[in-house]
């Protein structure tokens, strides 16, 4: 297995461009083309020795693999420490080979051990449900409910897109207009939690397929970079997706997050993308992201099924 290197993440990166091309309401939870740049970029450096991987190949092309995330100390910049008891497993497998989850599953139990481990499926995947089930996952009901933390995934095409609109003296820049330093501040000044230095974003500027004339923020009149966003195109396939997006917090409920996808739609459109994704919270307790994407035109297309089994 080894470690998860970028030659591995281009692999994974191409199963999810079959899946996105074919049967797009079957992608997994951080298993899209700019998901698995993002995660990978930002945390392999720092939790990498927690990772363990497998790819499945049959006659030369890649049809599924396995991401599992081991227990970790994870020590967040703000100088708090979190420890993380369970396992996850982000996992994806081509549409024509569902039964291949056996395999995934039964080597997560192998590398995983006796811990609590959790992943997720997709609700039209009724066979990967299924398939769960008879490994001994269940629905975790406090990851699930009304405040849990799944994920829904959500896309649009890119027909018509109305014109932004910034407050007077905001304008829209892009990665390629601010120091390092000063994206990274933005990031976390819209998480103040993350866990990105500028280490990692360095790491995450050398994955594919990250632009900086497609990593975009509001600067706000002050100089302070007050909403930001990457976008992630995929030429092959013409789509494109968010990840992440967020608004500093002391510049939230003025429209900015709204300009800046309808700015990155009309980038991603500009550059030859015909339809875009973005992943949100999902709950009803979590209603916020679910409004500003559904304020621009994206529809739901799936969401998480997050299952669990208890040590042993």
């Amino acid at each position: 297995m080894g470690d998860l290197g970028s030659d591995e993440l281009r692999r994974m990166q191409g199963l999810a461009q079959h899946v996105i091309a074919t049967r797009p309401e079957l992608i997994n939870g951080d298993a899209t083309v700019g998901e698995l740049a993002w995660v990978w970029g930002k945390d392999v450096d720092r939790l990498g020795h927690s990772w363990r991987h497998r790819l499945w190949h049959e006659g030369g092309q890649l049809v599924g693999w396995g991401w599992a995330r081991l227990p970790h100390r994870l020590e967040r910049v703000d100088g708090s420490v979190r420890e993380v008891a369970e396992a996850e497993l982000v996992w994806q497998v081509r549409p024509d080979r569902s039964e291949l989850l056996h395999e995934i599953l039964d080597w997560y139990d192998q590398v995983a051990g006796d811990v609590e481990r959790a992943f997720t499926v997709q609700v039209p995947d009724k066979r990967a449900r299924d398939i769960a089930g008879e490994h001994g996952y269940q629905f975790d009901a406090e990851a699930g409910s009304d405040t849990g933390h799944w994920m829904r995934f959500n896309t649009r095409d890119l027909t018509e897109i109305p014109a932004p609109e910034l407050p007077t003296g905001f304008r829209f820049v892009t990665a390629g207009d601010v120091s390092a330093a000063d994206a990274v501040t933005a990031h976390r000044d819209a998480w103040p939690r993350s866990i990105l230095t500028e280490a990692a974003f360095d790491r995450v500027r050398q994955t594919s397929p990250y632009r900086a004339d497609q990593h975009l923020f509001v600067h706000a009149p002050d100089g302070t970079l007050a909403a930001t966003a990457i976008v992630w195109l995929d030429v092959d396939t013409r789509t494109a997706e968010f990840e992440p997006v967020g608004t500093h917090h002391a510049y939230r409920r003025r429209g900015l997050g709204t300009a800046l996808q309808l700015h990155g739609m009309r980038v991603a459109r500009d550059a030859g993308a015909a339809r875009m994704f973005v992943a949100c919270l999902g709950a009803p307790a979590h209603p916020a992201a679910q409004s500003m994407y559904d304020g621009v035109g994206f529809q739901e297309i799936t969401r998480d099924v997050p299952l669990v089994k208890p040590p042993g």
